[in-house]
């Protein structure tokens, strides 16, 4: 058996399958690869996501609505890093990744690359774009 290595991201507002149609929505060749549902026996609420396996820009990420509530959340200090083939990339996913988040640097030359936006969606993930 292999060792990988793929994030991991608990959604605890039971939007999990919400986040992961957004994100390959907006990223060409995304796809969801596999979605298992809590049934009625629970313990999530019945048709929320158990487990969803998604590919998003060549990675592989994981996400579940987490049935318990956690007294943490998505921070910043784990986020998507998306090098960019171009400008109007780069604007067009931070436009959509920011609408209803909040910006943490917004899209500007800061010296260590053309153009780099830093926000957080509306999910609270975050995502670092970065046209080198």
């Amino acid at each position: 058996m292999m060792t990988r290595l793929r994030p991991f991201l608990m959604f605890q507002e039971q939007n999990a399958e919400e986040a992961m149609n957004f994100y390959v929505s907006l990223f060409p060749g995304a796809k969801v690869t596999d979605i298992q549902r809590y049934t009625a026996a629970g313990p999530g609420p019945e048709g929320t996501v158990m487990r969803a396996d998604f590919t998003v820009a060549g990675q592989d990420v994981i996400c579940i609505d987490s049935p318990a509530k956690h007294a943490f959340a998505f921070t910043p200090s784990f986020s998507f890093f998306v090098d960019c083939d171009s400008e109007a990339d780069l604007r067009r996913w931070h436009a959509a990744l920011a609408a209803g988040g909040m910006e943490l640097m917004p899209p500007n030359n800061y010296g260590f690359s053309q153009l780099f936006t830093w926000l957080q969606d509306r999910f609270g993930v975050s995502w670092q774009l970065n046209l080198p």
